[in-house]
């Protein structure tokens, strides 16, 4: 029986920077009472809380919880309080470049045209994540903007040349993200496993992004057994599943 079961967010526990729905936080707190959880995703901290941990009901088991925001290059645990485990921080001089590469590729891809709700670009610390029509867009035109992923795997692929050294994923419905060489889902896990104890093989990963380039796909690099979603209401049912078998 799996130990631990870690979900992307969203488009897997919740729809693009959607606060958790009420039959998701309540199935995670009934999970938090007999596995540990994690959710690793390529938000900042202060999404994953307001998304994640601020739905919760007041009686859930926030011990058993494990929040790795920007792909895993952060890592809080709960222990009283929230506390930062690690941060594996971009400097100053490696965001200057990584904003220059952006300024170039996005107009050479063509994708500065579209109309945008607010920036496309933000900085998260240990992350540059590029926003296709704007870090507020509603839901619907960002599921309208990028579909196939034609127009983020023509920016990933340019990127890929002008920032080598550096791990650059799609992911949510608009999103590229960027992280250090190596940082990504698969790196969280692994360093998830370090600082739990929870081995590798009695871990489950969930995500709807796990395809060669997608963001989840890390994911499956560290023989994680790993579960490929469609959508949220996939995620529901998969978790009311797992509630049952666990408390069987």
């Amino acid at each position: 029986m799996k130990q631990l079961i870690a979900f992307d967010l969203d488009g897997t526990l919740a729809e693009s920077k959607a606060p958790l729905d009420d039959e998701i936080a309540g199935l995670l707190a009934t999970l938090l009472t007999f596995a540990q959880v994690a959710v690793i995703s390529g938000g900042d901290w202060p999404q994953l809380k307001k998304q994640v941990i601020d739905r919760l009901p007041s009686n859930a088991e926030l011990a058993m919880l494990w929040i790795l925001p920007t792909a895993g290059a952060k890592l809080f645990r709960f222990t009283k309080d929230w506390q930062l485990v690690y941060s594996q921080a971009i400097t100053p001089d490696e965001k200057s470049h990584i904003l220059g590469a952006l300024e170039r590729a996005i107009p050479a891809a063509g994708l500065n045209d579209d109309p945008a709700w607010g920036p496309r670009v933000e900085d998260r610390g240990t992350q540059i994540t590029y926003s296709g029509i704007g870090q507020k867009a509603p839901l619907d035109a960002k599921r309208a903007w990028d579909p196939d992923r034609r127009k983020r795997l023509q920016l990933q692929a340019m990127l890929e040349q002008s920032l080598p050294g550096w791990s650059i994923n799609i992911g949510g419905t608009t999103s590229v993200d960027i992280t250090r060489e190596g940082i990504d889902k698969g790196f969280g896990l692994r360093k998830l496993a370090e600082v739990s104890g929870v081995a590798l093989k009695d871990m489950m990963f969930l995500g709807d992004a796990v395809f060669p380039g997608g963001n989840d796909y890390p994911a499956v690099t560290t023989g994680v057994d790993t579960v490929a979603v469609r959508d949220v209401q996939e995620t529901k049912s998969i978790l009311h599943a797992l509630t049952l078998w666990f408390g069987a």
